[in-house]
């Protein structure tokens, strides 16, 4: 059945039509909606506040395409699809640099500025963004705490269960290992560590180790964005408690030493 004219489908719903019926650039990105969507908190408005929010709101939308390309990186491994995952692999890095450049941005904004708004933010934290544990839970950071401590809706909250129980991105290429000839017993170290050096070494496995090369580049700029933004906030608070009640600083610098592939970092040393 086609659509009624003038009528235009986008993301599974009807748009209203414009006066030709066309579909329109605003209508398509939703824009009306999308910048009406940063609502201040000051009043007066601060001048800041802005920034603070369309850079946090930029990142959950740049948390929600890692989230997509996180799951198709894991199932195109599952699959097989070696040139699809190493693709995909690709594009989550880009998108990791784009986040920490966006930590440059926030870090024009003076202490000064920042304290004009801060105190309405409490009891807000970044610790509550559920799609950023959702990044973790599914490169394989699974942590079931989260859920008792997160303050989020219930749909995030199932959400988040649901990645506890599924597969992670580690677990699709164990599987592709697997597939290539490369077993991966979860009882057996030795055995593990023997089939990644046989990846890294032979030739017919060179396809499977640029995937793992991808895993090691998606690791590393998560890192890379950790550090710069304890830094950030460092530069921003120095060593207040965080608006959500954290150690601030103090707690970020304990997440530094988080690795999605340790056996991908612990290659090195064998190499």
């Amino acid at each position: 059945m086609t659509e009624p004219e003038g009528r235009v489908r986008r993301m599974g719903e009807l748009t209203e039509p414009t006066a030709e019926g066309l579909l329109t650039y605003g209508e398509y990105l939703a824009v009306p909606e999308l910048i009406a969507l940063q609502r201040l908190r000051s009043d007066p408005a601060v001048h800041d506040e802005l920034l603070f929010i369309v850079v946090h709101q930029a990142y959950e939308l740049w948390f929600k395409q890692l989230i997509f390309e996180l799951e198709s990186v894991r199932d195109r491994m599952f699959e097989d699809d070696v040139r699809r995952a190493r693709h995909y692999l690709t594009r989550i890095d880009a998108i990791e640099r784009i986040l920490i450049d966006h930590i440059q941005v926030l870090e024009t904004m003076s202490p000064q500025d920042f304290l004009d708004f801060r105190s309405l933010l409490t009891p807000a934290s970044g610790f509550q963004s559920a799609q950023f544990r959702e990044v973790e839970f599914l490169s394989g950071l699974k942590q079931r705490g989260y859920l008792s401590d997160l303050a989020a809706s219930p749909d995030e909250l199932a959400r988040l269960a649901r990645r506890l129980d599924e597969p992670t991105v580690w677990d699709g290429f164990v599987a592709l290992l697997e597939r290539h000839g490369l077993d991966m017993p979860a009882d057996d170290e030795a055995r593990r560590l023997e089939n990644l050096l046989r990846m890294a070494r032979e030739p017919e496995h060179a396809a499977v180790f640029g995937v793992a090369e991808g895993l090691l580049d998606h690791d590393e700029s998560f890192a890379q964005w950790r550090f710069h933004h304890i830094l950030m906030v460092e530069r921003e608070i120095g060593a207040k408690q965080g608006t959500g009640g954290s150690a601030g600083v103090e707690y970020l610098r304990k997440t530094l030493d988080k690795r999605f592939f340790p056996e991908l970092w612990g290659l090195r040393s064998h190499l």
